[in-house]
């Protein structure tokens, strides 16, 4: 599975370094660093709304705060 984490500077702004630091607890804590493939990359195009990530392609808006949940619903959810 690959989850990219948008760097861009806006996003940044928004959290982005939060988000990756807590995904990557995350994969390491339930041993998925075999299953998920954390990613960066620049600007997505949707930096209105929120930190832009996207899990095999599909965009999703976040904050630091809904991280955990993400995580357990669109990430573990699809293992």
């Amino acid at each position: 599975m690959r989850v990219t984490i948008c760097i861009g500077s806006a996003c940044h702004l928004k959290g982005s370094r939060e988000i990756i630091a807590q995904l990557q607890t995350l994969v390491k804590e339930q041993h998925l660093d075999d299953k998920v493939d954390l990613n960066g990359s620049f600007c997505c195009g949707d930096c209105v709304n929120g930190v832009c990530v996207t899990v095999d392609g599909q965009l999703y808006s976040l904050k630091p705060e809904d991280t955990r949940e993400f995580f357990d619903k669109e990430i573990l959810g699809r293992l």
